[in-house]
């Protein structure tokens, strides 16, 4: 008899689900960001960006780094990873920064990516944060839609990310943020 698996849900990420991220990650970058990525063989290679998720699975920076996957069934359609926010104006023991929140292409406007925010900040909330923050390119205007519609506001800061690392790609991003509220 099979353990039963529900439509869509969320869970913490197991180190067998580093594959199936990295393929999250590379497909969503690709349909989301190929005007914005460097024009470089190999930018977005599944295999080396799933090596670098497995690390962050199973070797977190600290035991308050998470990451999450959203699931259809048995597969995994998405991811979300937070933690302390490293940003220069943060207090690491109360403001959180979601590093990563993507969703195949496929599965994307079924609600994963509210899942997965959703699931995030119940974490961060038991975890004892109290802000959470994340960075947008200012050009993507869905993704600023859908993190401004979860509450999440520009807090006025910006940087710019050298995105092929040698000054010929950059992009400009914001900072959105919002309180976490109290345990419901």
């Amino acid at each position: 008899m099979s353990t039963p698996t529900p439509d869509a849900g969320v869970r913490r990420a197991r180190p067998e689900d580093a594959d199936a991220v990295g393929a999250v990650h590379a497909a969503s970058w690709t349909a989301d960001y190929a005007d914005l990525l460097p024009r470089r063989s190999g930018t977005v290679d599944p295999a080396a960006l799933a090596a670098s998720w497995a690390q962050a699975i199973t070797a977190p920076p600290t035991p308050r780094h998470r990451v999450m996957v959203a699931t259809a069934g048995p597969e995994v359609v998405g991811f979300v990873a937070f933690g302390p926010s490293a940003d220069g104006d943060a207090d690491p023991a109360a403001d959180a920064e979601v590093v990563a929140l993507l969703v195949h292409p496929d599965a994307q406007r079924a609600g994963h990516g509210s899942r997965l925010l959703n699931a995030a900040v119940d974490t961060l909330r038991e975890n004892g944060f109290s802000r959470i923050r994340m960075w947008v390119p200012e050009v993507d205007e869905p993704r600023l839609a859908f993190v401004s519609a979860a509450g999440l506001t520009p807090d006025g800061a910006g940087r710019v990310l050298d995105a092929a690392g040698d000054g010929t790609t950059t992009v400009r991003e914001v900072r959105l943020s919002a309180a976490i509220p109290a345990e419901r």
